[in-house]
């Protein structure tokens, strides 16, 4: 058996989002960059490649496919070479949305869920606030009951896909103090007192919006609750685990083509009279780089094989992106060194690849809190 257990069919759609990734999406990546977001006609074209309900339901739209045609999407996706638009992307079909295909009643999957997989609605998480990041329970946007709907109050930040997403799956207080009082609601944007604040100026994943969310006195239907109230929390970090596995798949994709792309250059490119990839020093950096990938691959394909198999994948997805995306720092270190001035120039992808990487280890939860994770389960026996 190989690993991950693709088929032909895997391969094939992986080369599809490739391809369209390349011809669609890549040339435009400067452009996008720049202006500071990208078309949202990109979300109907992935939907007419079925692109967007991967693994949800055939009966809201979705094609019912396992998590190895998510790997697939991701990594023929890497190839727009953007990473805010594949960031924005995700969070849409893989972050916003799981929750509400696992708990959601049948009319909030029929009003989000799928149009979300027709690519007519795009989604966001806000779960974030100013006072609020690794640590959820301390978040504090209110929802208090007023006859039949939700009044909201409250601010988010750091929201990808917040300027123009037609619905947040939104973490709120309706309890006490703490992580006992947290639910999840869907969150029209297009509800009276909701406001856009500042998009915020980032170091990378620049083709996407990351923007400051404010709600005044929002009314929203209690219907609108997400599972169970004040159960938020749990389901919160139950959607955590596609999150933090996607951070890890991008993370081992981006340094696939940043480790490519140096060879390529190295074997054109003279130092002292002969190509650069003919120093030692640098065989051997990327031989052992290589050698990590690999391994960085093999766990997080492990945790894909426990998601699959059912079983709970905390642990190892913690590990898969702690790993991976902490040795994203490295590689993408010594790429843009190994490019020399033209590493710092904008014209080269590793520029730019540098900076987007560096979210990897902070989003979705830190670093350091996937170490704590990965104690605890360790230390439980998980």
């Amino acid at each position: 058996m190989s690993f991950p257990p693709f088929t032909t069919e895997h391969e094939q759609f992986r080369d599809t989002i490739r391809e369209f990734a390349e011809r669609e999406m890549a040339p435009h990546r400067e452009e996008w960059e720049r202006a500071g977001h990208f078309p949202r006609e990109i979300f109907n074209q992935l939907a007419d490649l079925g692109a967007l309900g991967i693994h949800y339901p055939e009966e809201y739209g979705g094609l019912g496919l396992d998590w190895w045609f998510n790997c697939a999407f991701i990594e023929g996706l890497a190839w727009c070479r953007s990473a805010g638009a594949i960031m924005s992307i995700l969070v849409d079909t893989d972050m916003a949305t799981p929750i509400i295909n696992e708990i959601g009643t049948k009319e909030q999957k029929e009003e989000f869920l799928a149009p979300m997989i027709t690519g007519e609605k795009v989604g966001a998480l806000g779960v974030t606030e100013p006072g609020a990041g690794s640590d959820v329970g301390a978040l504090r946007t209110t929802a208090k009951k007023d006859g039949s709907d939700y009044v909201i109050n409250g601010a988010k930040t750091f929201i990808t896909n917040g300027a123009f997403a037609d619905f947040i799956t939104l973490a709120v207080r309706t309890g006490p103090e703490g992580h006992a009082g947290i639910s999840l609601v869907l969150f029209p944007t297009d509800t009276k007192g909701f406001t856009v604040g500042r998009k915020l100026d980032k170091l990378g994943t620049r083709s996407v919006d990351s923007s400051e969310l404010s709600f005044d006195n929002c009314r929203i239907p209690q219907r609108y609750l997400l599972g169970q109230e004040n159960a938020g929390f749990y389901y919160i970090m139950t959607n955590f685990q596609g999150e933090r596995l996607v951070a890890a798949l991008m993370a081992n994709t981006s340094m696939e083509m940043a480790i490519n792309d140096a060879i390529r250059y190295g074997d054109e490119r003279k130092q002292f009279g002969r190509p650069i990839t003919t120093f030692q020093v640098w065989r051997h950096t990327f031989a052992e780089h290589l050698t990590a990938v690999e391994a960085a691959k093999a766990l997080t394909w492990q945790a894909v094989a426990e998601i699959e198999s059912g079983r709970d994948p905390t642990k190892l997805v913690s590990m898969a992106k702690l790993y991976s995306s902490d040795l994203a720092q490295k590689v993408m270190y010594d790429c843009l060194q190994f490019h020399g001035g033209y590493g710092f120039m904008e014209e080269y992808d590793i520029c730019r690849a540098f900076r987007d990487t560096r979210l990897l280890p902070i989003g979705g939860g830190t670093s350091q809190v996937m170490k704590e994770i990965i104690w605890k389960w360790h230390t439980m026996g998980g």
